[in-house]
Order: C-alpha cells, then sequence, then structure tokens
C-alpha cells in the first residue's frame, strides 16, 4: 500500500531533519559518495508546503558501481524501489505506506542531478515561484490524493518552465 499525497505547511524542522539523515548516510554510503549529499525537493525550499518526507539525493559515479550500496542500505531501515532505476536508485524508510525520507542516488552530473538542483535553486532564489508552485501543488494533491506517480508527472509542465528560465 501507498502513502496518499497529503501535504502540509512549511515544517522550519526540516532543515534539521535532513541534517541527521545526511551525517548517517555519509558513513553508510562513504565507499559509494564522490560530492556531497543534498536536500532536495518541496522540504528543502524554506515556506513552501510538502510531503512531510525528506527528499534527499546522494551523489555516485555510477549506478552500476553503486549497487552494492542497495544491500547496505536495505540493512540501515531503507526500503528500495526499482524506480526508474535507468535513472537511480531511488529508496524510501521506513516503508511505502509511511514515508519519512525517500533517497535518490544518482550519477553526479547527469541530467537528472542538474535538474533537481537547479530546481531547487530556482525555488529558493524566487518567492514568486515558489508560491506559484505551492499553489500548484495543492491543487494536484486533491486531485492525485492516491496517485503518486500521477501528481508528481502533474508537476513536470511546471518543472520544466523553471529550469527554461534558470
Amino acid at each position: 500500500m501507498d502513502a496518499p499525497v497529503t501535504l502540509v505547511p512549511h515544517n522550519p524542522r526540516w532543515p534539521a531533519l535532513f541534517e541527521a539523515e545526511r551525517l548517517r548516510l555519509e558513513t553508510l554510503l562513504a565507499p559509494w559518495l564522490c560530492g556531497p549529499i543534498e536536500h532536495i525537493g518541496s522540504t528543502a525550499v524554506p515556506g513552501l508546503a510538502a510531503k512531510p518526507v525528506i527528499d534527499i539525493m546522494a551523489p555516485v559515479l555510477s549506478l552500476e558501481a553503486s549497487r552494492p550500496a542497495i544491500a547496505t542500505l536495505t540493512a540501515s531501515d531503507y526500503v528500495y524501489a526499482p524506480y526508474k532505476p535507468e535513472l537511480m536508485h531511488w529508496f524510501c524508510k521506513p516503508s511505502p505506506a509511511l514515508r519519512t525520507h525517500h533517497l535518490h542516488l544518482v550519477p553526479e552530473g547527469s541530467a537528472l542531478w542538474q535538474e533537481r538542483i537547479a530546481f531547487r535553486n530556482a525555488l529558493r532564489r524566487s518567492p514568486t515561484l515558489a508560491a506559484e508552485y505551492g499553489q500548484l501543488k495543492h491543487r494536484l494533491a486533491a486531485e492525485f490524493r492516491d496517485d503518486r506517480e500521477g501528481y508528481t508527472e502533474a508537476k513536470t509542465p511546471f518543472v520544466r518552465r523553471v529550469l527554461q528560465i534558470s
């Protein structure tokens, strides 16, 4: 069973929750990391409503080289799912039905890596864009409450537009 799409107001504790998990992941993922672990997604944008799930992106040299990290993470409270396996290794914690964290192992410098950092940074720089995104998210959360993939896909045109102007 998958968790429904539920948004909550921005929580000022989200950066600290990320930081605590980042420190834990730096140790777990040390053999595969090739740069700093990043806080991404809406919980990384001050003032933005979000699903209360800390999105984390960790840079790896390649998906193949980081494949052994799957066993390490699944032994440490993360659940692996082969979601977009050609782009990333994707995990949630503690379960798909109750998520507190998402972890994305992404090749550093890949298009996905660059887009996620650029989108987060654009929202952080522009309160106007962040507010517009927040309104869209609320509308889509109501429409796609029980369809997480549909919710994510419906945000794509907005994300693409922001990336074009960033």
